[in-house]
C-alpha cells in the first residue's frame, strides 16, 4: 500500500480522500512537524501561504501549490500544482515543474493512479492563468458599473457553462491570491495588469 502525506486546511481533506479514493493509499493529514518521514508521496496545498512544510524531504517526491514561481526556484524532488479552490477537485491535477521534476511525479501519480495533467512551467500555469484574466475583466466590467457582480456570474455560467462566474471563482480562491499572480503575469504582458476595482476588494480583504 502507498503512503501519502498531506498538509492541507481542514475543509480540504474531503477532497483530497476524494481524489486518492478505492486508490489504496494510506494517507495522512499532517497538521505539525511531527509527520511520518517515510511516505511515497509528500502533497503541501498550503506551501504558497506557509512556506515549505516539507522543506527536511529531499529524497521522496513532493507536490507543492505553487502558482506565483516556477520549478526551477524549487528542488529537484518537488513539484508544482496548481491547488487553488475548484481546480483540483474532480478532473485531476494540473501539474507543471522541470523536465527531472514533471518525470519523477508523473511515474509517482500514476502508481497511485491520481489523474493529472502536464502544463507548462510558467506562473499560473494554463488554468488559473486564463481564470485570473476572466475574473480581472469581469472586475473592469464591474468597476465601470457595467452590470452587478450577480448579473455577471449569472451570463458567464449560462453563457459559457463554466461551474462558476468570476465573481463566484474571486470568493472561492480570494482575491488577494489572483490578484499577487496578475502583477507576476503584468511584469511580462500588460493585458494582465489587474483592475483597479479589483486591487481595492483585495485591500479590504486583507
Amino acid at each position: 500500500m502507498q503512503k501519502v502525506v498531506i498538509h492541507c486546511l481542514k475543509k480540504d481533506e474531503t477532497i483530497w480522500q476524494g481524489l486518492l479514493a478505492n486508490k489504496q493509499v494510506d494517507l495522512t493529514f499532517a497538521e505539525h512537524k511531527s509527520f511520518p518521514l517515510d511516505a511515497d508521496l509528500y502533497i503541501d496545498s498550503l506551501f504558497e501561504r506557509d512556506h515549505n512544510f516539507f522543506e527536511v524531504i529531499t529524497d521522496k517526491p513532493v507536490l507543492v501549490n505553487a502558482l506565483a514561481i516556477t520549478g526551477f526556484t524549487l528542488p529537484e524532488n518537488h513539484c508544482r500544482f496548481n491547488g487553488w479552490p475548484g481546480f483540483y477537485e474532480k478532473n485531476g491535477i494540473e501539474i507543471a515543474g522541470t523536465p527531472t521534476q514533471l518525470k519523477l511525479m508523473a511515474e509517482t501519480l500514476d502508481l497511485l493512479h491520481i489523474p493529472y495533467q502536464k502544463s507548462t512551467d510558467v506562473p499560473g500555469m494554463l488554468a488559473a492563468r486564463v481564470v485570473a484574466m476572466i475574473i480581472n475583466e469581469a472586475y473592469f466590467g464591474w468597476g465601470e458599473g457595467i452590470s452587478s457582480k450577480e448579473d455577471i456570474d449569472t451570463a458567464m455560467k449560462l453563457g459559457t457553462n463554466y461551474p462558476f462566474g468570476p465573481f463566484e471563482w474571486a470568493s472561492k480562491i480570494g482575491v488577494h491570491k489572483i490578484v499577487e499572480l496578475l502583477y507576476i503575469l503584468s511584469e511580462k504582458d500588460d493585458r494582465y495588469i489587474p483592475a483597479k476595482a479589483l486591487v481595492e476588494e483585495s485591500a479590504k480583504s486583507k
